[in-house]
């Protein structure tokens, strides 16, 4: 039985400087607060690369209202496309457009919700040279983040969390300087901003924040005014502390004592009370991590022969965390949580498998339930966006926000590798016990999701066969629209969805046997998945047919066909022309182009091939977008500082390893070596299919 408590603590992280690449951040799925080293927002990193202090709820977004004083979606001229004797009308081509297009892409954007610092006596910024880090701790079993500073000379302890279902922040200071005055708190509201740190310091005349005592004098309500949006802010913190403002958006907030208490409460319409106290939204975080830890999955590597094992836990217990605080709320995740903003805050909806499938794998599937009721909340946006393309049923969006409307892009609307994900998160329910009523939602998402593929999947004139593409532009995003046909994984994905759905079709009546009659036909044509001869001289799966350059020119970015058969059983895949791929990009392949997921996935690969070296080897390869910085995120560039779609496929990667698939030798850990220099211990891990 693995000691939990042990597991996951002797993983916390520890700073003990300033460290702007690797702050900590606390939350619950909805909502998040970053820090630095002094447990608040103090001192904003300015290093290229490093990662913005921001205060984010998966409801916080902002618009500037460009688009709309440039006539709206309804004046963006879609670029027209032969798929097949049909037209297809894309949002593709920004030329003759780019300010419409930008804006497009821009609005809405997710905000920073606020800066909680501390300030010197007069709420003046603090000045780093007087302000010395003594130590930092991420407790995860607690949920909390510990602080240790010293300010002129003064020590100072602070006790940071987030409530575990509240848009609640709350935190504990305690230090001889707030009772000399010496240290204060400043509260400042931001402008809304596209850029990474969702904030605008620079424009208040363009947002207003009102202040109100509120119910007892140590309550204050804000409101929050910008470009027609609302939202609320609730201060309470204990009697022993004064407050003013010291400008348009900020204010400061004084101790009398040597200890103060703060809870901030964030919510988009006004709240009916004050926020709970600190020692509540303690007690409550406590309890929620402690269960989180304690159910769900766990995989222990300790005294394993292999040097690299105690870095790779670290990575899982680490990766078990960020997926739970960023990429578990009721919206889909965007690349970099509720850290930052990545593509304007927006989500990419091929990522939601690799954010948080793992939960259902590592027995916490009610965080990925969370999300899905947002896809049923789309639905009709993406049966709408199907038929404008001659389509029947429900296409889903690339890149988008919560209204489910696609953003313009010269590659996002023609990617199609989404469409069966609401059909994997089905299945994976369905395994993992959901049934009855639960399921019926699901059932919807997955019959207009098979709709939708049955009809995307083209009869070709001549050969009779079912083909996907031109215009497609697959996983691997390097590839020309106008040159790809049946790509391998999109190929592999299609029959793995249309055979899953026909098994959903299964007594549900009249209309869905009808539907999954169409769904078999197809599923029968579909066109095999095309091969050539390679680089080692063996036949080998191209990235699609015709693709002569699938291991020349074109061996970077996503090396996606390899996705057939590891994120994917691979029903229909050869396995010696897939061990040969697997080889082939070995030799090949440029792995700097690659991002984080990629190498989790290839490890997926390698373990069902029945090639576990291959498999660890994957997985911990030392290239640069697959480091793991101290606080546990996957790193990609500088314009990417965090990744977490690299965390989840790292969770997904290693519980199949340790707890296998279907159709796997049957053995203790299948998918880790077992010549004795790895020692796993797994619980509470469920089988991919």
């Amino acid at each position: 039985m693995i000691d939990r408590r042990a597991l996951v603590s002797r993983h916390d992280p520890e700073l003990n400087g300033p460290d702007p690449f690797s702050p900590l951040s606390v939350g619950n799925g909805e909502f998040a607060f970053t820090v630095d080293f002094t447990g608040l927002q103090t001192f904003l990193p300015t290093e290229t690369g490093s990662i913005p202090l921001c205060t984010m709820a998966q409801w916080g977004w902002h618009s500037y209202g460009r688009a709309d004083a440039l006539g709206g979606r309804e004046r963006l001229r879609l670029k027209k496309y032969d798929a097949g004797g049909r037209t297809v009308a894309y949002m593709t081509d920004p030329e003759g457009q780019k300010e419409l297009f930008s804006a497009l892409r821009v609005d809405p954007h997710r905000l920073n919700l606020a800066r909680l610092a501390f300030a010197s006596g007069l709420g003046a910024e603090l000045e780093p040279a007087e302000t010395q880090a003594t130590g930092q701790r991420l407790r995860l079993w607690e949920g909390r983040i510990d602080s240790a500073f010293r300010y002129r000379g003064e020590a100072v302890s602070v006790q940071t969390l987030v409530h575990p279902g509240l848009d609640v922040l709350a935190v504990r200071v305690e230090s001889a300087a707030l009772a000399s005055g010496k240290l204060v708190f400043g509260l400042a509201f931001p402008y809304g901003s596209h850029r990474e740190d969702a904030s605008d310091w620079s424009a208040p005349e363009k947002h207003e924040t009102g202040e109100t005592a509120w119910g007892r004098s140590e309550c204050r309500l804000f409101k929050r005014s910008l470009d027609g949006g609302h939202y609320f802010v609730a201060l309470r913190c204990g009697p022993a502390c004064s407050f003013r403002r010291t400008g348009a958006h900020e204010f400061v907030l004084v101790s009398d004592g040597r200890a103060l208490e703060i809870s901030l409460g964030f919510s988009p319409a006004e709240p009916a009370g004050p926020p709970p106290s600190w020692e509540e939204c303690r007690q409550a975080a406590a309890v929620y991590w402690a269960d989180f830890w304690e159910s769900g999955g766990a995989v222990e590597l300790a005294g394993s022969a292999d040097p690299r094992a105690s870095e790779l836990e670290r990575r899982i217990v680490l990766s078990q965390y960020l997926t739970a605080i960023q990429s578990a709320g009721s919206l889909p995740p965007q690349e970099t949580g509720l850290t930052c903003n990545s593509w304007y805050g927006k989500f990419h909806l091929e990522m939601q498998y690799w954010h948080a499938a793992h939960f259902v794998q590592w027995g916490r599937p009610q965080l990925l339930e969370r999300s899905l009721g947002w896809y049923s909340s789309i639905l009709d946006p993406a049966k709408d966006r199907a038929a404008s393309q001659g389509y029947s049923g429900a296409r889903w969006p690339k890149m988008t926000d919560p209204s489910g409307i696609d953003s313009p892009s010269t590659i996002g609307p023609l990617l199609c590798w989404q469409q069966p994900h609401p059909i994997m998160y089905a299945e994976l329910l369905r395994r993992a016990g959901l049934g009855g009523a639960a399921l019926e939602p699901l059932a919807e998402l997955v019959f207009e999701t098979t709709e939708f593929m049955a009809d995307y999947a083209r009869k070709e004139e001549g050969s009779g066969r079912y083909v996907l593409g031109p215009p497609l532009i697959p996983a691997q995003e390097c590839h020309a629209p106008l040159d790809t046909l049946n790509p391998t994984f999109e190929l592999e994905y299609w029959r793995w969805g249309l055979a899953a759905a026909v098994s959903w079709a299964e007594g549900r009546g009249r209309v869905w046997e009808s539907a999954a009659d169409r769904w078999r036909r197809v599923l029968a044509g579909l066109a095999r998945s095309a091969t050539a001869s390679g680089p080692l001289d063996r036949r080998v799966y191209l990235a699609y047919e015709g693709c002569a350059d699938s291991f020349g020119r074109l061996a970077r970015d996503h090396p996606s066909m390899l996705l057939a058969l590891g994120m994917l059983p691979g029903g229909f895949v050869d396995r010696s022309t897939m061990a040969a791929t697997y080889e082939a990009v070995l030799k090949s392949w440029d792995f700097e182009s690659c991002w984080g997921w990629d190498f989790p996935a290839m490890a997926m690969t390698a373990a069902r091939l029945g090639r576990p070296e291959d498999a660890v080897d994957a997985l911990l390869m030392v290239t640069p977008k697959n480091k793991y910085r101290p606080d546990g995120h996957n790193a990609q560039d500088a314009g990417l500082p965090l990744y977490l779609p690299g965390n989840g496929a790292l969770l997904l990667a290693v519980g199949m390893m340790a707890a296998g698939w279907d159709g796997d030798s049957g053995g203790a850990a299948p998918g880790f070596p077992a010549d004795g220099s790895w020692t796993v211990k797994v619980e509470g891990i469920g089988k991919l299919p």
